[in-house]
């Protein structure tokens, strides 16, 4: 049965109108309002008159919303002829602004035509509020999300990041990531040196400087110190609490700034073992940071203190591998030179700059001592030189210094319990300080000591072995107008044992000369005095009578009485310095090589046979003779010089050849020596032994000797000897040597200036009258070319001799002549 229901009282249609739960509104199709009710008329303040007639809906709305009505709900209520729940503002008669949603209905006439447009507005302003907590509440959600994504990310990154300064990279992005920071930068606390140092950045021109000391009163070292959370909320408390940083944040544009410490451990730890770093970011608004948000800012902090010192540990374990391998390295380097202060300098170059700025070492040897230092600027030298007194005094180290070089240690270099030396240096920028790196330094200064006193007591007892040798070699060479003998001797450099190596010359009779060179099988005391032995065998031996080859004969029945003489190897020749016939014969060692005037080097093949004692083949020894032209010079030398393991023999034959057919008219002082430099160098490791005789008395002295002084030295000796052969009186030689070296002195100085590759010609020629001296150079000589610029050398070549011309059609030639005085021969 249905029930009747009927409201008790009875509705008036107008009253429902006027006062329903939404406003109403008629207006025309061009929105001019014709009808409102009174609800529309109290949200909105407005009288029914200024409305009705007066003003179109859309008068009504904001500026945004005007234009909205125009290009949307205009155009959708046209073709829908309903729209629903469009919202607007509307402006109320004081101005203020009235959230609505606006539901409307197109009427038209029976021709289909608008007609009237029927609008309900309902109040959205608690819709509003609730949208916009609801805004909030998402934004504030997305913005948690936005954060743990961020330190999620970080933690990622920190766990690949294996050192500090790849943590401080990661970490530096964080804040703008999950705080939408402007900029951020990482502190690393440096223990050692107790500051902070800048990482890693995201600008340049940070709110703070690169290094910053721990008991500064700026607020990232007080955050340090501290071990907690500090934020500077605005410029004013910076003006107020920080001036410098005041300064900072306004050329960064901050408004804010946080900084935390970056934590590792637990709490209740020591600052320095438990703040590893500060990192510091700002906002360019000011920013109030939630609770939420600060509890991810230290977690964010502890997370990177967690990373860096893992990275911390990781740098001790890799820096701890790096001081191994340098040592090693180190070690390896030094054995790889044998002599003293070279490997002392090796030590200053593995130092600097990979561990030090500077370093030096100061070895207590001879009366003023060794020095070798590299880098630069050094400490304050008094204030050093005190304390390497001290340290060699005690053999203590000192790693720390008073003063402008704090991080300036100096080391004792000892072996045996006695020091050698010290090592001084200053650290290197952004290494650990000297007395963080004790340990290190020590274990280096302790081998350095140990491999500098080896190189000591090597070279010590290489000066023995060599002044052993050397005694052993012949030195009472004989002189004679007839002949010259120029001898060299260079023992292996990479051996401290003596060797076989030896020359000698002796004249047999007044008109028979004896010149050898032999080379005995091993090293050794034991080589050493068998070459004496032999050498002492061959002068006793030799006789006019004998020749080469019963020598060599009698030496083999002498070896077999001394067995380290066996397989021993000798050039022998004796020369008749009456006839200029040359007998010669060879036991097992290499060919003589003879250049002979006007011609190329040779060799000499023949009048060979084995070694000394050899009892493979004949043993009957050959020899053979051949004639010396005067000016001829033979060479006899020992294998140190040619023979290489990395080349044919007859390789160095040829270089031998080339390289003494190149000095043919070079004086004879300092031709062996020559030859040994050129062909073998220093760094030889076999002994090298040479002899050059020079046969006969030179009709013309004919030299070409470089562009260089210390040639006329070797000119001079050997124009000497030439001048005596011919029986020049001593006040004409020493006149004639006194012009020449001058000559030679200007084409030099002048002609070759800027050409030290020259060569200058020397020709000089004895008739029975005079000495005729030719200089010859083909260098460009500055002009003028007169002569009374040439300065001091040219008035001494005009006192000296008695002619002098000058002859520049191709460089400059300069004839001087000397006249012979009356009864030389």
């Amino acid at each position: 049965m249905t029930q009747d229901l009927r409201v008790p009282w009875d509705e008036d249609p107008g009253d429902l109108y006027e006062h329903a739960p939404c406003g109403y509104l008629t207006t025309l199709p061009d929105g001019t309002i014709v009808k409102v009710n009174e609800t529309f008329l109290s949200w909105t303040g407005y009288d029914r008159s200024a409305l009705v007639g007066l003003r179109r809906f859309r008068d009504l709305l904001s500026p945004g919303d005007k234009i909205y009505h125009e290009t949307h709900y205009a155009p959708l209520l046209s073709m829908r002829d309903d729209v629903q729940e469009i919202a607007f503002e509307l402006v109320r008669a004081d101005g203020r602004r009235l959230p609505i949603l606006v539901n409307s209905v197109l009427g038209r006439d029976p021709a289909g035509l608008p007609r009237v447009i029927r609008t309900m507005v309902f109040d959205a302003t608690e819709r509003r509020g609730y949208e916009r907590e609801l805004l909030g509440a998402r934004r504030a959600a997305e913005g948690s999300e936005q954060r743990v994504r961020a330190l999620q990310q970080v933690v990622a990154d920190l766990a690949a990041a294996p050192t500090a300064r790849e943590v401080a990279e990661a970490v530096v992005g964080a804040p703008a990531a999950a705080f939408e920071a402007a900029g951020a930068q990482v502190w690393l606390l440096d223990v050692d040196r107790e500051q902070l140092v800048a990482l890693a950045g995201t600008e340049s021109d940070g709110p703070v400087r690169d290094e910053i000391p721990l008991a500064s009163s700026r607020p990232v070292a007080q955050v340090a110190r501290r071990g907690d959370l500090h934020v500077i909320g605005s410029l004013e408390e910076a003006d107020k609490h920080f001036p410098e940083l005041a300064v900072a944040m306004r050329r960064t544009g901050y408004q804010t700034v946080v900084m935390l410490p970056l934590t590792a451990g637990f709490a209740g730890e020591s600052i320095g073992a438990d703040v590893l770093g500060v990192l510091s970011f700002g906002f360019t608004e000011k920013r109030e940071l939630t609770d939420s948000e600060l509890r991810v800012v230290r977690l964010l902090g502890h997370q990177a203190g967690q990373a860096l010192d893992r990275a911390r540990l990781y740098d001790d374990a890799r820096r701890r591998e790096e001081r191994a391998t340098f040592l090693a390295e180190t070690t390896r380097v030094l054995d790889e030179e044998s002599r003293l202060m070279p490997r002392a300098r090796r030590l200053i170059e593995r130092l600097v700059p990979e561990v030090a700025e500077w370093a030096a070492v100061r070895l207590q040897i001879g009366p003023a001592g060794l020095l070798a230092d590299a880098g630069g600027p050094a400490p304050d030298p008094d204030r050093l030189a005190e304390r390497v007194a001290l340290v060699a005094a005690n053999g203590k180290a000192e790693l720390t210094a008073e003063g402008p070089d704090p991080d300036s240690a100096v080391l004792p270099l000892s072996a045996g319990g006695k020091v050698l030396g010290t090592l001084a240096l200053r650290m290197a920028p952004g290494r650990r300080t000297a007395s963080a790196e004790a340990a290190f330094l020590g274990d280096l200064a302790d081998r350095a000591g140990l491999a500098l006193e080896n190189a000591r007591l090597y070279e010590q007892e290489r000066a023995v072995a060599r002044t052993l040798q050397r005694s052993l070699l012949a030195h009472d060479l004989p002189t004679d107008p007839r002949f010259a003998v120029e001898t060299h001797y260079q023992a292996a450099a990479l051996d401290m044992e003596v060797g076989g190596d030896w020359f000698d010359a002796f004249l047999i009779t007044p008109d028979k000369l004896a010149v050898v060179v032999g080379d005995v099988v091993g090293r050794g005391i034991d080589a050493a005095t068998t070459m004496g032995q032999l050498r002492s065998a061959i002068r006793a031996l030799a006789s006019a009578e004998a020749g080469p080859a019963r020598l060599l004969e009698r030496l083999d029945r002498f070896v077999d009485r001394v067995e380290s003489a066996r397989m021993a190897t000798v050039a022998y020749a004796e020369v008749d310095l009456s006839t200029s016939e040359m007998t010669y014969a060879c036991a097992g060692h290499l060919p003589p090589l003879l250049a002979e005037p006007g011609g190329s080097p040779r060799y000499l093949m023949e009048g060979r046979s084995g070694a000394l004692g050899s009892r493979a083949g004949r043993r009957r020894r050959l020899e053979h003779r051949t004639h010396l032209a005067a000016g001829s010079r033979l060479l006899l030398y020992t294998d140190g010089l040619i023979e290489r393991r990395n080349r044919r023999i007859d390789a160095g034959f040829e270089m031998l050849a080339r390289a003494y057919a190149g000095r043919r008219d070079a004086p004879l002082p300092g031709l062996t020596a020559g030859l040994a430099h050129s062909l073998v160098g220093r760094e030889h490791v076999d002994d090298v032994c040479l002899l050059c005789l020079a046969i006969g008395t030179e009709e013309r002295l004919e030299r070409a000797i470089g562009a260089d002084p210390i040639q006329i030295a070797l000119l001079r000796k050997d124009m000497r000897g030439w001048l005596a052969s011919h029986g020049i009186d001593e006040d004409t030689t020493q006149a004639v040597l006194l012009a020449c070296s001058e000559a030679v002195a200007n084409a030099i100085e002048h002609g070759y200036r800027n050409d030290p590759f020259g060569i200058v010609d020397v020709t000089a020629v004895v008739s029975p009258e005079a000495i005729e001296v030719k200089i010859t150079d083909r260098g460009d000589w500055r002009v003028p070319h007169g002569d009374e610029v040439r300065g001091r050398g040219l008035r001494l070549i005009h006192q000296t001799m008695d002619e002098v011309t000058f002859d520049r059609t191709d460089g400059t030639t300069v004839t001087m002549r000397r006249a012979r005085q009356e009864g030389s021969a």
